[in-house]
């Protein structure tokens, strides 16, 4: 990746999406380019014009974190848009005789103590690193993403799922255009915060090679840090399941987070998830929520 070229793109597509009415300037007349103006940015960050003009030609290299602050909230950037720029700015720092080479991607597998740790979780649970594949999961996890794994090469890979086997992924996912933008921006994330991972970068390749609509959602540059939320799935066996989930990082596996999905109890999802537990040949154990108790008043 380009670091220049992505540094143009990126803050002048965030410039664009960003109107005058909403950046709190007047809007006038005879605008030539959608969005704010370089111009109208520099004067939002504090900066001068010809500033803000050579860190959009790609000039991050020296921006301090007070001026890239400034950028963001100029440009009114999310938390993961912020991070974004971040990243670019710390790669673009880096002189061509320190920069890392693009690693190779390493075959990994999951210490015994954390396949205990799945195992004993009720839930479905996966945990996958920062190019969306799967390196592990308990059978409930893997049950729930069977699709996933039917369509898959090893290790089975959300991106290559949503983009290459459309047939399979249209049907699991209801909403199949807002989990391909999900992809997309949480591998454009990655990118900024990892750009040597060669598997990452082959991923990238191939997806642009064989899916125009990777393509297209790509070149868009949106961005996301994933977290927390619904997911909302078609499943072959179990129908429609509306599940909550929960990201958590591992300290001792930079990279890979863990994720666990609950339905609300006594819910339909909560029964057709009993329903794929029993077809799993496991036992789903729904988390129970503890009773806060108060505590009397202190003086």
């Amino acid at each position: 990746m380009d670091y220049r070229d992505e540094v143009r793109e990126f803050l002048t597509s965030r410039r664009a999406k960003l109107t005058p009415e909403q950046a709190g300037l007047p809007a006038g007349s005879n605008r030539r380019v959608p969005g704010l103006r370089r111009a109208e940015v520099a004067v939002l960050a504090n900066v001068s014009v010809e500033y803000y003009a050579r860190l959009e030609r790609g000039g991050l290299a020296g921006a301090s974190d007070t001026v890239l602050d400034s950028l963001a909230r100029a440009l009114r950037l999310d938390e993961a848009e912020r991070s974004y720029l971040f990243d670019l700015a710390k790669a673009a720092g880096r002189s061509p005789q320190v920069r890392p080479r693009r690693r190779a991607a390493k075959n990994w597998t999951p210490r015994q103590s954390l396949v205990q740790l799945l195992d004993a979780i009720g839930s479905p649970a996966i945990v996958r690193n920062g190019r969306l594949d799967i390196v592990a999961a308990n059978r409930l996890g893997r049950a729930f993403y069977d699709d996933l794994y039917a369509s898959a090469e090893h290790p089975p890979n959300f991106a290559r799922f949503t983009y290459l086997d459309t047939e399979r992924s249209q049907r699991f996912y209801p909403d199949w255009t807002t989990a391909a933008d999900i992809n997309v921006a949480m591998l454009r994330a990655e990118a900024g915060r990892d750009p040597y991972d060669k598997g990452l970068q082959d991923l990238i390749g191939e997806l642009s090679t064989r899916s125009e609509e990777f393509r297209t959602r790509w070149a868009a540059r949106n961005v996301r840090i994933h977290g927390s939320g619904r997911k909302h799935v078609c499943h072959a066996v179990a129908g429609d399941l509306d599940m909550a989930y929960e990201e958590l990082e591992f300290t001792a596996e930079p990279g890979l987070v863990l994720l666990v999905y609950t339905a609300e109890p006594a819910s339909p999802s909560f029964e057709r998830l009993q329903l794929l537990a029993s077809w799993s040949g496991t036992e789903y154990e729904a988390p129970q929520a503890k009773e806060q108790t108060s505590l009397p008043d202190q003086p």
